[in-house]
């Protein structure tokens, strides 16, 4: 019984030993497939006055970037950590915004009726989208 109960530590130590000792053979963070990729989003915005009365609405189809995409994480043995695990995530999110002024374009008073005057027809509007998308551990928003 001894003997058992020395083979099944002896061979779960050595079983340890290797996944802590052993290098992965892909490098943390690696980006698998996180890329900058086009989209097309729906944007509106209201205006309203200092009585917070709705003074217009305006809308725009607009192409900006999005980050998109699989980047490798790994689950590992460890004696260190209380669960028994070693947990490295790793999420594809924007590496640097870029600050952009877009026009919306489709302009309408309260009672829906289409803006024409200049000056009330479009709506310049600033917005920031990734220019670069990147490997990052998740949860890590000290970048």
């Amino acid at each position: 019984m001894v003997s058992e109960v020395a083979w099944w530590f002896r061979s779960l130590l050595l079983f340890i030993l290797f996944f802590v000792a052993v290098p992965s053979t892909v490098q943390q963070g690696e980006d698998v497939a996180c890329e900058t990729l086009p989209s097309e989003i729906h944007i509106i915005k209201e205006e309203f006055d200092d009585l917070g009365r709705l003074q217009r609405t305006c809308s725009s189809e607009v192409s900006v970037n999005k980050c998109e995409g699989a980047c490798t994480s790994q689950v590992q043995p460890s004696v260190i950590t209380p669960t028994g695990f070693l947990k490295e995530c790793y999420c594809c999110r924007e590496s640097f915004l870029r600050e952009r002024i877009i026009s919306l374009t489709h302009c309408y008073d309260p009672d829906g009726i289409r803006l024409t005057q200049e000056g009330q027809a479009s709506l310049d509007v600033k917005i920031r989208e990734p220019a670069d998308c990147k490997c990052f551990k998740c949860g890590d928003f000290s970048r």
